[in-house]
């Protein structure tokens, strides 16, 4: 019975917590900082958040009118697609918390992530709309799809922005400032992870050659 209260109030937790993404929407100041300062979040509803943004590109290649998006289905990865967009909020999460850590940043890793997941709510919310609206609009009318798709992007980096003011405490400037560095961050931090995938591959040749010529001396 007590397994049961737990679980329901598990549920009823999880799903109080994905609700409050319609708050944080329209109230991203005082949103996010509930959201991170008064554990009105959860990182089970920040995952969801991520899955249905992923769900959203997916079905965004698959069911968007031809009129507005050609895919080359023959060129695409789709388990590099989804890592296009997974391996990003990862890197984001970790250069962000990485600097702010450096200058006075009161988030913690964990509220980067969840903060970051909820300010990407505006992606599924209006992207699964758009794939209806892109099958029923003509060519001509398709400055409103092209409008609202370029709203769901802007909203994002608008609650961003909002997310990192409120997880570390900063002023708006400063917020920017990070958000930009932490663009930087992922720049240099892919190019680290290039450069040391890079050096392992010619390691791992230079031992296979090795091996091969002692293989074939005996």
């Amino acid at each position: 019975m007590f397994a049961a209260l737990k679980k329901k109030e598990t549920y009823q937790h999880y799903f109080k917590t994905l609700r409050y993404t319609l708050h944080v929407l329209t109230h991203p100041l005082d949103g996010f900082w509930d959201l991170t300062h008064e554990k009105r979040g959860s990182l089970a509803a920040a995952n969801t958040i991520v899955i249905l943004t992923v769900l959203a590109k997916l079905m965004t290649l698959q069911y968007t009118s031809f009129l507005f998006l050609h895919v080359y289905w023959p060129g695409i990865n789709i388990f590099l697609y989804i890592a296009s967009i997974l391996f990003p909020l990862a890197l984001w999460s970790i250069g962000n918390w990485a600097l702010t850590t450096l200058f006075d940043g009161k988030g913690r890793l964990k509220q980067v992530y969840m903060a970051t997941a909820y300010a990407l709510t505006p992606m599924p919310l209006i992207q699964f709309p758009l794939i209806i609206l892109s099958n029923v609009v003509t060519a001509q009318e398709g400055a409103f799809y092209k409008v609202f798709n370029s709203i769901s992007y802007a909203w994002v980096v608008v609650l961003i922005i909002a997310a990192m003011m409120q997880i570390h405490e900063y002023s708006l400037s400063k917020a920017v400032f990070f958000c930009i560095a932490t663009v930087f961050a992922i720049a240099v931090m892919i190019f680290l992870l290039l450069l040391f995938f890079n050096q392992i591959n010619q390691v791992i040749s230079y031992v296979v050659s090795i091996v091969k010529e002692i293989l074939f001396r005996l």
